[in-house]
């Protein structure tokens, strides 16, 4: 009988809507955001201030179509954590957008001077913690990214907050032209393989697709059952409820891949860039920005809410149905394991 912590099964819940289904929008972008909001200003570094202003407008016309939000400590936090409603879950991201790449391999870190602790104690529901990762990279490196995971991993559970993992493959200075997409499915696959292990101690899995993100076919194309063929495979080896990313898709290509992801199992999205880059466009137009916030990014939430609750699985049922909350002694026993001095 699969069992959860108290704190983790109420991180679960706070995340998800009343189905137990997770309809996320992260605004916790920040290299992404920064270049292009440099460019557009015509500088060299992106200010505070502009970063603070996207994602506080973001958080202020999407949070309330969505059942969580996914912000950064940095940026995201202190300007847009007081435009969600308080019946909205909390996900903060811990990785530092800066990593080491050592040719063969990248090294991921956390954010300097935060920490779960400090994720929990500002309210946090969940931490997010996103890792490169090539499974083929040097052995160094793969013993250096999954080493992270567990500490972070030990980290949330002696916190009892839930652990969100993001994986991503990403280019090696050593791949030929057109490598990478032509072993995405393989590399997406073999990345969760290495991640399925329960010593890692996750407890909900961010993937990216396991296929093309671009030009996906319509799942009731005549190309539909190879490609869910891809997602399938994919869900033999996840072993906690899990949600789709855009990493970088169009509305459209999102929207298909997101289809072929809740037929293969996954309880939800956690999306940015394919909710809101059409009006992020935009910047810096404020008016023109928050318009499009107010219509076609919330419009394309809503089509993938009704989506999320026409297919995707209650994240309980890939806990298992029967499970039941994970407690040390009852009464002034449990105080003592759970009550921090």
């Amino acid at each position: 009988m699969a069992k959860i912590s108290p704190g983790k099964l109420w991180g679960m819940r706070r995340l998800a809507d009343h189905g137990g289904r997770w309809k996320m929008i992260a605004i916790d972008q920040r290299g992404p955001l920064m270049q292009p909001i440099a460019q557009k200003r015509g500088v060299e570094q992106a200010a505070w201030s502009d970063l603070a202003l996207v994602k506080s407008s973001v958080t202020e016309h999407l949070s309330p179509h969505a059942s969580a939000m996914l912000l950064d400590p940095d940026y995201a936090y202190f300007s847009s954590v007081g435009k969600m409603s308080p019946s909205i879950g909390l996900c903060l991201s811990l990785e530092h957008h800066i990593t080491t790449d050592l040719g063969q391999g990248r090294l991921s870190r956390t954010i300097p001077d935060w920490s779960v602790e400090k994720i929990r104690r500002i309210g946090g529901d969940a931490v997010k913690l996103l890792i490169w990762y090539r499974p083929d990279a040097d052995a160094k490196v793969c013993e250096h990214q999954q080493a992270l995971v567990k500490k972070i991993g030990q980290e949330c559970k002696d916190h009892d907050i839930v652990l969100l993992l993001e994986l991503l493959v990403y280019p090696l200075a050593s791949d030929t032209p057109g490598f990478l997409e032509a072993n995405r499915t393989k590399l997406v696959i073999e990345s969760m393989r290495d991640f399925a292990s329960p010593e890692f101690l996750v407890d909900i899995y961010k993937l990216e697709p396991p296929a093309a993100i671009l030009n996906v076919p319509k799942p009731d194309s005549s190309q539909a059952t190879a490609w869910q063929k891809h997602f399938d495979d994919l869900s033999q080896h996840i072993t906690r409820p899990w949600v789709l990313l855009s990493a970088g898709a169009g509305p459209e290509d999102f929207m298909q891949s997101l289809t072929y992801a809740y037929r293969a199992g996954a309880s939800g999205y956690l999306c940015g860039r394919a909710i809101w880059h059409a009006a992020f466009e935009r910047f810096p137009n404020i008016a023109a920005f928050e318009q499009d916030l107010k219509t076609e990014s919330c419009r394309y939430v809503q089509e993938l809410n009704a989506l999320t609750d026409r297919l995707a699985t209650p994240w309980s049922e890939k806990w298992g149905t029967s499970a039941t909350i994970e407690m040390t002694g009852q009464g002034p026993e449990f105080s003592k394991h759970y009550v921090v001095s």
